[in-house]
């Protein structure tokens, strides 16, 4: 029996009751990995880890004495999503996307939500990722954040609430795919019998996001992926992704910019590029606009995209929106645009700008997740509850010099979910990173990727941080218990 002596914890399990009883949507494989023989669990493990090598999925982590190319860690036991859940998910997810790209056409715009005092306007205008050569753009369609990664976590109480937004270049989704192709086959019958959600057309479903934004006169747009190169953390993904999609990867040096339009260099000529999807930060997008120093962007691309000669997704620009200290005010950007309540929760976030929250943050590290607003990978984050006295003196005084760039959250019980540690499995735990696309239509993506914090007792899920994957099954509906 593989989950015989495995505990809860007290947390919320994505598989288990608090009772040990297997939830609804996980019975089935439960009872399946239940009825393996001793040991086939692990001979699975190991087979989907040789996959993942002969399939090349790796990731670079900057400055690891250790190499710089690793197999992103992964965990067989896939994660549990139902179908009430998930729609629960999805429709939050439409709402707050659809209201981030509205407070993002108006701050570049009319600014009407900080003319009005809903979003302090120097909280704006002094945010890293507010870029003041976007003000006045008009993207193609009117759509600024054209993919985004939004990060879930569920509290003790069940209930699922939003860790951040992705709006930039948000990663992941190739692991996604991989992990599922991995899954079908360790586990054909039961992953077929519980009825899951496709996610095998999302690159088909990328590739139309994309050629929805070229320029009308366009009949057969030219798309490419514009990458860093071989070095960057995601190369693999730029490349799976321009493979599946059956577009060029390209990187800044394969193009240029003449007569108005972006072209790029082939064998035997110049072709001009209509789309471009760029996993390269806006500072480095066109050192003509942005950052002088940049080696990786196109000259004068951003003049070509404000004359509507080339779409970028997404527009640069968009990381206004996930800066983490204006994350605090989602709901009240909900609320301007779309006179809704959030049908998904902020976690509670105090925000260190305001005077009287900062007290409360300084007064509390021992018990608060404190967080740098432009970090990401797990990186300018303060975890109180298990940090020294030192760390937390140094991050009292970090806050104290700069109270703009951080904001802090209670300590969350993240759910936890099973996985294989050596010849057993225990909890750990999770969050979820689903994707959007906003295209014609607004589209998420069933299920998305469940990070692990491998380390017991780790909320740190982050690949760069020692986590790793799960494949996460949505279900449509029952399973076949046969």
């Amino acid at each position: 029996m593989q989950f015989t002596a495995y505990d809860t914890g007290g947390f919320f399990d994505e598989m288990f009751e608090a009772d040990g009883h297997p939830r609804a949507g996980a019975a089935l494989l439960v009872q399946r990995l239940n009825e393996l023989p001793e040991d086939e669990l692990l001979r699975r493990q190991h087979a989907a880890e040789q996959a993942l090598l002969h399939m090349g999925i790796t990731f670079n982590v900057y400055g690891d004495d250790a190499g710089t190319e690793k197999i992103f860690p992964f965990d067989i036991i896939p994660r549990i999503v139902e179908a009430a859940d998930w729609a629960s998910i999805e429709r939050g997810l439409k709402q707050r996307i659809q209201a981030l790209n509205l407070f993002i056409a108006d701050v570049y715009g009319a600014q009407h939500i900080l003319k009005d005092g809903v979003v302090p306007m120097d909280l704006v205008r002094s945010a890293k990722s507010f870029l003041p050569p976007c003000v006045d753009l008009r993207p193609a369609r009117d759509i600024w954040c054209h993919i985004t990664g939004t990060d879930l976590v569920r509290d003790r109480d069940g209930q699922f609430y939003v860790l951040e937004d992705n709006l930039r270049c948000p990663s992941g989704v190739s692991y996604v795919l991989e992990n599922r192709q991995v899954l079908k086959r360790i586990f054909p019958q039961v992953f077929e019998a519980s009825r899951v959600h496709p996610v095998d057309d999302y690159p088909s479903r990328l590739l139309e996001t994309l050629q929805y934004l070229a320029p009308d006169s366009v009949t057969t747009p030219t798309v490419v992926v514009l990458t860093p190169g071989v070095y960057n953390s995601a190369y693999f993904e730029h490349a799976f992704l321009a493979q599946q999609m059956g577009v060029e990867l390209v990187e800044g040096r394969d193009l240029v910019v003449a007569e108005g339009f972006v072209w790029m260099r082939t064998t035997t000529e110049f072709q001009r590029v209509d789309v471009i999807y760029r996993r390269i930060d806006d500072d480095f997008l066109d050192p003509l606009a942005f950052n002088p120093d940049s080696l990786l962007g196109v000259p004068g691309l951003l003049d070509v995209y404000k004359s509507g000669h080339v779409a970028l997704a997404n527009a640069p620009g968009t990381g206004i929106a996930d800066d983490k200290v204006l994350y605090a005010y989602v709901p009240k950007i909900i609320r301007y645009y779309l006179n809704e309540d959030a049908l998904l929760p902020n976690v509670p976030t105090y925000v260190c700008w305001d005077d009287t929250e900062r007290q409360h943050v300084l007064a509390n590290l021992d018990t608060l997740v404190v967080k740098a607003a432009n970090e990401s990978g797990g990186y300018g984050m303060l975890v109180g509850p298990h940090a020294s006295d030192a760390e937390r003196a140094l991050f009292a005084q970090r806050i104290q010099a700069n109270p703009r760039n951080y904001i802090a959250q209670p300590t969350l019980a993240l759910s936890r979910a099973p996985v294989i540690v050596d010849d057993h499995c225990e909890g750990r735990h999770v969050d979820l990173r689903p994707y959007i696309l906003y295209g014609k239509d607004i589209y998420v993506l069933p299920g998305g990727l469940t990070r692990v914090a491998l380390r017991r007792g780790s909320l740190v899920v982050n690949s760069s941080q020692g986590g790793g994957s799960k494949d996460t099954w949505v279900l449509l509906g029952e399973s076949h218990l046969c």
